[in-house]
């Protein structure tokens, strides 16, 4: 699928990077996502080798003592005696060395003269716990299962290194991991010192209508124009969708690999999540500091240029003419968003499947632990009312089984959010770091509720936009919030437990 091709585009922010069955292959749903280099760009024999740890299958139940070799990078450049130790977390994609050379966590490690870890998610990257991703196998993937692989992996760094007594722990995480950084601060504080939080959606919700709803702000703050452009294309691909004719002409303007049923509802809600995705993803990473991203030009101020130029036609083709840009960026020839083939791509179960990649397993844990299905429940005016959450919650079923139902689904973000407090979490030295254009803001803290754990909220900036490497044309805003996450680590690392 053209959405799935695209997570390779941009990795996991981080690890990166990302809720529907789109959620990780686009990039946006949690997930976010994120990438420093090309594959061809950073040469091989400068990166750190990749590190196995050998990990329990089941931190929760004793009885069970299968292990399984999970994936770490280690960089200890700028290591000194002394110095605290930053670990990043890796998330719902495969862990990249590429992060061991460069990205705001790196200068501040050779500020503080840090050791630097990073570790693979379990069922994301080479880091595969079981034989294949069966649903049965899969009962062993889950934020506290990942936390506890990141507590083993802290105590046996620290005896293998032959760490000082008290050396200070900080992790730091964006998006997905950036949740699972706060999370950890706040369940192992006896292991973990403090903790960077960008982007972490901490709260667990089913119906995540607000996603859209900041898309739509986003949109409109650059110019109204833009958002009633882009009301009026949808509701001339309704118009469209009523006539055979109108059937014919999307198809070729869209680029459909599939010619267009409208006597199947879930591949009509099917694309329309697919086109109101391609403004989400747009506006979730805008000018969020990606470097060499083929996608890194094709901005707010761009796609909402096309939609109100009228040369360009009338809005459905300006609307496709968007399509058309970020298909040329992902290499994509059509694009392909049938609802059978979705489920059949995400019900493989084989780690050399297309969804391999992470796909599958982040689909999983939205449906089991968190939601997040972006649906169109609030923005129904601007990209129609054609994928609300039973449209997300029925793929979790034909996915994954009967079992799965929406009421299981209910449950497992009640517990999620019974585990980890959701936005009253209790914890001390963890800074949240949001940017305001990106959507993911509304499910994390973004006002600072205890002196001792502040929220930093950044202006015009996208997801996950203050990990990356720093360049002199960042924006004043996005300078002053990595000078205070600096000066926030340099009073946690004098301070004890």
């Amino acid at each position: 699928m053209r959405e799935v091709l695209l997570s390779t585009i941009v990795v996991v922010c981080l690890l990166q990077s990302v809720a529907s069955v789109r959620f990780f292959s686009k990039g946006r749903q949690h997930g976010g996502n994120i990438q420093l280099w090309t594959k061809s760009e950073m040469p091989e024999d400068i990166l750190p080798p990749e590190q196995w740890f050998n990990q329990q299958l089941d931190h929760f139940d004793p009885t069970n003592q299968q292990t399984w070799n999970q994936r770490y990078f280690t960089n200890s450049t700028f290591y000194k005696t002394g110095g605290p130790v930053f670990l990043m977390i890796g998330g719902e994609g495969e862990a990249s060395a590429k992060w061991m050379l460069e990205g705001q966590w790196i200068e501040d490690a050779q500020y503080f003269n840090a050791l630097c870890f990073q570790l693979e998610h379990r069922y994301y990257g080479k880091s595969k716990p079981t034989q294949d991703t069966s649903t049965e196998n899969l009962v062993y993937l889950s934020s506290e299962q990942a936390l506890a692989d990141l507590a083993y992996f802290i105590e046996a760094m620290n005896q293998e290194h032959k760490l000082p007594a008290g050396t200070k722990w900080i992790v730091h995480g964006g998006s997905y991991p950036g949740a699972l950084a706060a999370w950890m601060r706040m369940r192992y504080p006896h292991l973990v010192h403090g903790a960077m939080s960008a982007s972490g959606p901490l709260l667990a919700k089913l119906d995540f209508k607000e996603y859209f709803t900041v898309v739509k702000d986003a949109l409109s703050e650059y110019n109204p124009r833009c958002v009633k452009s882009v009301q009026e294309a949808f509701q001339q691909v309704e118009i469209l969708l009523k006539h055979m004719i109108g059937q014919q002409s999307l198809n070729k303007l869209f680029r459909l690999c599939d010619k267009i049923n409208v006597s199947n509802g879930d591949d009509v809600a099917s694309l329309f999540e697919n086109l109101a995705s391609n403004f989400a993803g747009v506006v979730q990473y805008n000018k969020d500091n990606r470097p060499r991203s083929p996608t890194n030009n094709i901005t707010i101020d761009v796609v909402c240029d096309v939609m109100m130029d009228q040369q360009k036609g009338v809005p459905v083709h300006r609307l496709a003419l968007v399509n058309d840009m970020l298909l040329s960026a992902s290499n994509q020839t059509c694009l392909d968003y049938t609802y059978e083939k979705t489920v059949q791509q995400l019900s493989n179960t084989s780690w050399d499947s297309v969804m391999a990649e992470g796909g599958r397993q982040w689909t999983y844990q939205t449906c089991v632990e968190f939601g997040f299905f972006q649906t169109s429940s609030m923005t129904q005016d601007l990209f129609s009312d054609k994928f609300p959450v039973d449209f997300f919650t029925r793929q979790c079923t034909d996915i994954f089984g009967s079992k799965f139902t929406k009421e299981l689904m209910e449950k497992g973000i009640q517990r999620t959010n019974t585990l980890y407090g959701d936005l009253h979490i209790q914890a001390n030295r963890i800074v949240f770091v949001h940017g305001s254009t990106d959507p993911w803001h509304a499910l994390g803290i973004i006002k600072t509720i205890h002196k001792d754990s502040p929220a930093i909220y950044i202006k015009d900036t996208a997801h996950c936009a203050v990990m990356y490497p720093s360049r002199k044309t960042d924006l004043p805003q996005l300078k002053a919030a990595r000078k205070t996450i600096r000066s926030l680590v340099a009073k946690w690392l004098k301070e004890d437990n």
